[in-house]
């Protein structure tokens, strides 16, 4: 199953680099992405449809714990998760505290990221 993610990532290179892996590399479709922590709230509370949320949280304005913070009231089967350079303990507990379901440190972790896309998708 296709699973519809969004991408909340500042960086031109690592947007397109991570939309070209995930699409390529998993059952995942790319229905949208914003820079910054308004936009990605706005459309991910809008009332479209997607699964998963994939948010850095370092943004051009705001954070991502901004937007993990206004996606609370998602639906139970949409999943918000959290890729970063700064996936240290501390920021992994607090991305827990605003709702994120798992954080992954784009240096070290984006297999194991692929590996979550792929068994969300089999969920």
């Amino acid at each position: 199953m296709k699973i519809k993610v969004y991408l909340v990532e500042d960086s031109p290179t690592i947007r397109d680099n991570l939309i070209a892996t995930l699409e390529e590399l998993t059952s995942a479709t790319i229905i949208g992405t914003a820079e910054s922590e308004n936009e990605a709230v706005v459309w991910l509370t809008d009332g479209n449809v997607w699964d998963l949320a994939i948010v850095d949280l370092f943004l051009k304005q705001g954070t991502g714990l901004g937007v993990l913070s206004a996606c609370k009231q998602r639906l139970p089967l949409q999943k918000v998760i959290v890729l970063s350079n700064y996936a240290t303990a501390e920021v992994r507990k607090q991305c827990a505290a605003q709702g994120s379901d798992a954080v992954f440190d784009k240096s070290t972790e984006i297999d194991q990221l692929l590996a979550y896309c792929d068994h969300f998708s089999q969920a």
